[in-house]
């Protein structure tokens, strides 16, 4: 090649080479979605998306999800977790699940961790504290089980002549949270008059036994503990309840929407879409440990009136008047 030729070249190369490079496509971020039950089953990931929607993120536009479930099985998490960071995720989303966050932690100390869960983030050694959580850890706590002596009283209100309430956990989950969800739930209903007796399930046949067991023990109506392996459940425990006739109260709406009778706790679909909005956040720079834990401030009391009905039960009107939803 000529000297002249080869400058031509040499230049029209260069010329290009700015363009060819601004045409490469940025690197997509990843999110690692790590959930206790299964996709078919977890009924928050639209409200978590439009969290993600609302700092600019779209799933399959601008970032990706890795998704991995737990199918129920706790004891799985730690190596989700692990797998997710083979994966080069550029943070760890733990939806409901105090179990999943603790072996996110675990498994990471540089990637970004988003949590959402129902008991004290630092006792449980996730961040130093609310205001301040330091690390890689920040997320939400929707105080389900703070809420345990409300949820017992409307049990009591609905049931005043009941002597004796079951109380449904699953053993699977953190023993510490079992327990805990045990004593609240002994300490609230003391004052009531109530006695408790204790069911634990933590499969589809332990709840149908868990059932069985309360028709004979003669219980009169019966708590759903904070699980999120119950909440994929929450037909088939509706279903029993009905069948067996026992009145039940449960921590989310989705359970009265899926025909249970009537539920109080925190909005969970806001605390999904809050942590769709933290990672939002976290992947346009934002570091975890200078965001605050966030606290639940959305609560819903919903009540089914045709679940009632088909119990033979009446609603009193102080208790209707209170609700945020009836469904008929």
């Amino acid at each position: 090649m000529r000297r002249r030729d080869f400058i031509t070249v040499l230049g029209t190369t260069a010329a290009a080479w700015p363009l060819a490079a601004r045409a490469q496509p940025a690197v997509m971020p990843v999110i690692g979605f790590l959930g206790v039950t299964s996709a078919g089953s977890q009924p928050y990931l639209v409200a978590f998306r439009q969290g993600l929607s609302e700092t600019g993120y779209v799933e399959g536009h601008n970032v990706s999800i890795e998704y991995r479930w737990g199918e129920d099985q706790y004891n799985r998490f730690p190596d989700l977790a692990a797998d997710l960071i083979r994966n080069h995720v550029n943070v760890i989303v733990t939806l409901f699940t105090t179990s999943g966050a603790l072996a996110a932690k675990a498994a990471t100390t540089t990637i970004p961790i988003v949590f959402s869960i129902g008991d004290d983030p630092v006792k449980h050694g996730l961040v130093s504290s609310l205001s301040r959580p330091g690390g890689n850890v920040t997320g939400i706590n929707f105080f389900s089980s703070e809420v345990t002596a409300k949820r017992m009283g409307l049990l009591r209100e609905l049931l005043p002549k009941a002597t004796r309430v079951g109380v449904l956990v699953n053993p699977s989950n953190n023993v510490e949270i079992t327990e805990k969800t045990v004593k609240d739930v002994n300490a609230a209903a003391d004052p009531l008059g109530l006695q408790i007796e204790v069911l634990k399930a933590s499969n589809g046949d332990e709840i149908d036994a868990a059932f069985t067991g309360l028709v004979s023990d003669r219980v009169a109506g019966l708590l759903v503990g904070a699980d999120a392996f119950f909440v994929s459940r929450r037909v088939q425990i509706a279903i029993l309840a009905a069948r067996h006739m026992v009145p039940t109260i449960y921590t989310v709406g989705e359970y009265a929407e899926a025909g249970g009778l009537i539920s109080y706790g925190t909005d969970a679909a806001d605390s999904a879409r809050q942590q769709g909005v933290y990672v939002g956040r976290i992947l346009k720079g934002t570091k975890p440990a200078d965001l605050p834990v966030l606290q639940a401030t959305k609560f819903k009391f919903v009540i089914n009136l045709r679940t009632a009905k088909a119990l033979g039960l009446e609603v009193p009107a102080t208790l209707l008047s209170r609700a945020d939803e009836a469904i008929e």
